[in-house]
């Protein structure tokens, strides 16, 4: 999918008698730049003195400049197969053609306003301009008011419009416009589109449609399976697939998160009844008659509230085992230890007598509660930060009184330091087990990963 994010500065004056004075064209393919054209223009016709002042851009600096005739096969070029994206895209795409039809020329292209995209995916903004806007969401912006400035801000705004999407509304529409497909090795050539990248892979039929949601840690080789495999389901999907749109998360658990509610959201087909994250086990806790905190794996019942879950008993009993030995816990207090009398570890002179009373209730009991406080979500406030799309950038997840909020990207601190700025960068998601499951299992088993506690005050404030 191929995007012209412009933005055109122009001379002010009567309604379709503008010309323009300024041009940018960025040609982004849905994740980065992959081209740009950037370009004073003389308009033939004096400025407005305001929009001088506004701009800067004054007659003397536009005298040398190219005249609109002598640019416009390259705005032809820079734009074919490519949907129109600009902020109040009604303006910029209507004297763009206006310019056009004054050489002859019939230019039409499909256009999307990311204005009415953010009013719609970034709700209960005080303003919508542009400067505003992006101000609020921590994005940086210079040289207001002149083309490249403006264009490479719309830039960054869609992109976050994108993957805020979580509808998919705007790949369906564009994928539905692109109407340029070839039977002939279609498989091939989608493949060779793909990028061997994290993230989440869209299968799409010829309406647009999604019949499939996947995730991956390399969606070129996922889908190459898909592609290649002869089970019933994968032929089926090699008969309908028409086009595969992909959203780079550069976090893998940004990327489970998303498959998560997006399947949800979306109902594909070939997802058939999405199968809920499959985890049969939780850890609980309990008071014994002595005072001793005891932790015990059972199989799940939504009834109680648990401290977290596993995928199975093996699983969970490795990583009690794992934790018996980093607190120092006693085995008979984590059901691991079936003697009636003390654990194996007493035995060994690894524990400090907790199961024979010899240890006093307090010093054991907070030994478990941090194990507790750790790895549980109950009443929680705090960030994950992970990988991000690019080497510049971090991705997040928020979560808030034990509740996971949903998801974002940033690339300067000040972004994440400011809770109102943090929160109007998360695309919010839904709270569910499923989700809960997830992160705390992919924290479970991935120790680089920074979690950053938050002030629970400046997030009331």
């Amino acid at each position: 999918m191929m995007y012209a994010i412009l933005d055109i500065e122009t001379t002010g004056g009567k309604y379709n008698e503008e010309g323009i004075t300024e041009i940018a064209i960025y040609k982004f393919d849905g994740h980065k730049v992959v081209d740009q054209f950037i370009s004073l223009i003389n308009p033939e016709k004096p400025i407005q003195p305001f929009v001088v002042n506004l701009t800067g851009i004054n007659n003397k600096m536009l005298r040398n400049a190219p005249k609109f005739y002598e640019v416009a096969k390259r705005i032809v070029e820079i734009t074919t197969d490519c949907i129109i994206v600009a902020h109040n895209a009604s303006f910029d795409y209507r004297v763009l053609r206006t310019e056009f039809d004054r050489l002859g020329y019939e230019y039409e292209r499909q256009s999307l306003c990311t204005v009415e995209l953010s009013q719609k995916l970034i709700p209960d903004q005080k303003s919508y301009s542009l400067g505003k806007l992006v101000r609020s969401l921590g994005i940086a912006i210079s040289d207001r008011h002149r083309a490249t400035g403006d264009a490479q801000a719309t830039v960054k705004l869609f992109k976050l419009l994108l993957s805020k999407d979580i509808e998919k509304t705007i790949l369906t529409e564009t994928v539905k416009l692109d109407t340029k497909k070839k039977v002939n090795d279609k498989l091939l050539r989608l493949i060779e589109n793909l990028p061997s990248a994290t993230g989440v892979y869209y299968i799409h039929r010829k309406d647009g449609g999604i019949i499939y949601i996947g995730k991956s840690k390399n969606i070129k080789k996922r889908v190459t399976q898909h592609f290649t495999n002869e089970n019933r389901k994968s032929r089926k999907i090699q008969e309908e697939v028409i086009n595969v749109t992909y959203e780079i998360t550069g976090s893998e658990l940004v990327a489970l998160l998303k498959e998560n509610e997006e399947i949800k959201r979306n109902k594909p087909k070939y997802n058939r009844t999405f199968k809920r994250t499959k985890f049969n086990q939780a850890l609980y806790e309990f008071t014994d008659e002595n005072g001793y905190l005891n932790l015990q794996v059972k199989k799940v019942d939504r009834r109680k509230k648990s401290i977290t879950t596993f995928t199975n008993r093996q699983q969970a009993k490795s990583f009690m085992y794992r934790w018996a030995e980093e607190y120092n816990l006693c085995l008979l207090y984590l059901d691991l230890d079936n003697n009636n009398e003390k654990c194996f570890k007493n035995t060994t002179q690894k524990c400090n007598g907790a199961c024979i009373q010899e240890e006093s209730i307090d010093t054991y009991n907070d030994r478990v509660r941090e194990l507790i406080f750790k790895h549980t979500f109950r009443n929680k406030n705090m960030m994950i930060i992970d990988r991000g799309r690019d080497i510049d950038e971090q991705s997040v997840i928020l979560i808030e009184e034990g509740k996971f909020m949903g998801v974002g990207y940033f690339n300067l601190n000040h972004q994440i330091n400011n809770i109102n700025i943090l929160k109007s960068i998360i695309t919010p998601m839904e709270h569910d087990k499923d989700a809960q499951h997830i992160i705390q299992s992919y924290i479970r088993q991935h120790k680089r990963l920074k979690v950053v506690p938050l002030d629970k005050n400046k997030i009331d404030s």
